[in-house]
């Protein structure tokens, strides 16, 4: 990519669209193509179509979806089956009608069966059963994968693939019911601060592991990606390490400044019990993540402060959701 190439980002609003549009940006990208929903509906099939037709889109970077924690794909799994569907059809169909020269697809650590050998090599795609919690939003982003590499092997496109560990950072979702686990533990514990909760209770046990990507790190892959990576492999990105659950809640105390304990509710679900990627396929190509994860989660904490934290009314003892992803 050249830097007065017209990219379309999908979902710039979001974590990591918006994290994608600072390091385009900072790189010196200046014709980026930028549409809300309001704008642009990715669920209408016409609508997309006649976006790409006439924008003369050169590469795409498909950041949209509808994502959220195990509370969320429980509650709410035909719509993140359906809208996920729909929106990566619709806008990796239209780019290579329109002649897009390339697409990056991003899709989740939480992809993998629920049991894979760690840490989770690509190839462990559809190997075995996935993890039941998070199926429906699962299955569709398999399915974009499916049809990024069956346009590729029938009509020429280049679109790749990207598996995202867990991210966090600027601009992240900290609704404790339908966010991810790292920024809704950063708003249950600001709250009890706040409220002087003594209590914050964890779903399940702690012990699952995750690693934790830093959403300006994941960016910088993405166009990394974007100009190094054309094959039909799907990626891991990721720091090639994790943390403990429970330990992470910890961190995240530390941050927040809360002084109160942790509890747990062993009634409610671990999600997978650990998702590590092997991320050397990535790590060959030459990128490493800059920001670790104690620095990134005071990054994160004081975009909070800033932008998302409203008082918090006093109230019983808090839970921390546990990610799907």
């Amino acid at each position: 990519m050249d830097r007065n190439s017209r990219i379309f980002v999908a979902g710039h609003r979001g974590l990591v669209g918006s994290a994608i549009v600072r390091r385009l940006t900072e790189t010196g990208y200046t014709d980026l193509v930028l549409r809300d929903r309001s704008q642009l509906d990715l669920t209408d099939q016409a609508a997309v179509r006649a976006f790409f037709d006439r924008e003369e889109i050169a590469y795409v970077i498909l950041a949209a979806a509808k994502v959220g924690g195990i509370l969320a794909n429980q509650r709410s799994g035909a719509d993140f089956i359906r809208d996920n569907l729909l929106i990566q059809t619709n806008v990796i169909d239209a780019a290579w009608r329109a002649g897009a020269k390339k697409l990056l697809f991003l899709g989740s650590s939480c992809l993998y069966p629920k049991h894979a050998e760690q840490p989770i090599k690509e190839e462990a795609l559809l190997s075995g059963p996935m993890e039941p919690s998070n199926k429906p939003y699962a299955i569709a982003k398999i399915a974009g994968i499916t049809m990024c590499q069956a346009y590729r092997k029938q009509y020429g496109f280049n679109a790749i693939c990207a598996m995202p560990s867990n991210l966090y950072g600027p601009g992240d979702h900290f609704e404790p019911e339908t966010s991810h686990a790292l920024p809704g533990m950063i708003r249950r514990f600001h709250d009890a601060k706040v409220a002087g909760d003594p209590t914050v209770t964890l779903w399940g046990t702690g012990t699952p592991r995750r690693e934790f990507l830093y959403v300006d790190d994941m960016a910088d892959a993405c166009l990394h990606l974007m100009e190094h990576y054309d094959g039909e492999d799907i990626v891991n990105v990721g720091p090639g390490e994790d943390i403990a659950i429970g330990d992470l809640a910890g961190m995240i105390r530390e941050t927040v400044g809360y002084p109160g304990t942790l509890g747990h509710d062993l009634d409610k679900p671990d999600g997978h019990p650990r998702k590590l990627m092997d991320v050397s396929r990535l790590f060959a190509t030459g990128w490493r993540p800059k920001v670790g994860l104690p620095e990134g989660l005071q990054r994160t904490y004081e975009w909070f402060l800033k932008n998302a934290a409203p008082p918090a009314p006093a109230q019983p003892a808090q839970t921390v959701s546990q990610a799907a992803e």
